[in-house]
């Protein structure tokens, strides 16, 4: 009889190992609505920044430190966007798994072709990121290829899962392709905007539009009065498509340009979640596109 019970449990055990879901945890929306769309059903996805943050100024926080803790596969976006906070998660989570160098390690900017990486760096400069422009996940290719390795990590922690990973990540590819034709549509190549901060580059090379000054004095400094003045004048002398901004930071200050010169300011979503009709990333770029339209 015990060895009949011994059996049974076993059985259940092993069964609920067998069919135990992927835990992912993710910095940001963007990033978490990716590993669903590669995931589905055979994985859980936690992602730590709210989509009304600015995810440059992150504070780590015990509940992240848990939820690190208990994490197979942490994403994130990578290029010390998450500096001031991700280096402490990892380390205080004691969680092997997602250490440097491990599979469970996951930088997102891997598998993207980086632009704007400077020469040299010093705080003359701003905030400037020294590995290059971080807010690439506006580009679909960028994203393609992000998917790609997103379905090879899965398959390789969960190797009897590898056939459904790889049947959904052919599902993305097929919408991003029809997705693509969709927003060919969109007239902006030639188009020109002011930015409130560097955030639209990669966007702007893919889409064939250019961004002629930025509402910063530096990356990461807010305007002074002089600098305003400047960009008034220009503003009004060349009389750009618009000014974008994103909803968490310089908002004022556009509104004030958009006022004063009667170009329209541009609210762009930067991420999943930031709007109610940005769902997924489809949805989210579907909105950006219009918007810039």
């Amino acid at each position: 009889m015990r060895k009949i019970v011994f059996l049974f449990l076993i059985s259940i055990l092993f069964a609920t190992t067998a069919h135990a879901k992927v835990q992912v945890v993710t910095t940001m929306g963007w990033i978490g609505s990716l590993a669903r769309e590669i995931g589905k059903d055979k994985v859980e996805v936690v992602s730590l920044i709210k989509p009304s943050q600015d995810p440059h100024m992150i504070e780590a926080k015990p509940s992240m430190i848990v939820a690190v803790r208990k994490a197979d596969i942490l994403m994130y976006n990578g290029l010390d966007l998450e500096i001031g906070y991700l280096p402490r998660l990892i380390e205080s989570s004691r969680n092997p798994k997602v250490q440097p160098g491990n599979a469970g390690n996951f930088d997102c900017s891997r598998y993207v072709t980086v632009i704007e990486k400077p020469e040299t760096v010093d705080r003359s400069m701003g905030d400037v990121h020294p590995l290059g422009n971080p807010h690439y996940h506006y580009s679909a290719r960028n994203v393609a290829n992000i998917a790609a390795g997103m379905a090879k990590t899965f398959s390789e922690l969960a190797p009897g899962d590898a056939s459904y990973f790889n049947a959904n990540l052919a599902i993305v590819q097929a919408t991003l392709r029809e997705r693509q034709a969709r927003w060919a549509v969109h007239h902006l190549k030639g188009k020109k905007f002011l930015s409130y901060h560097k955030y639209f580059e990669y966007l702007a090379r893919d889409f064939g539009f250019s961004i002629v000054g930025y509402v910063e004095t530096k990356p990461g400094i807010p305007p002074s009065s002089g600098h305003i003045e400047n960009l008034i004048e220009m503003t009004r002398k060349d009389r750009p498509a618009g000014i974008l901004v994103t909803p968490y930071h310089g908002t004022k200050e556009v509104a004030f340009l958009s006022h004063k010169t009667g170009v329209r300011g541009i609210v762009v979503p930067h991420d999943v979640g930031a709007t109610p009709a940005a769902k997924d990333w489809f949805t989210l770029m579907d909105q950006v596109l219009g918007l810039l339209e």
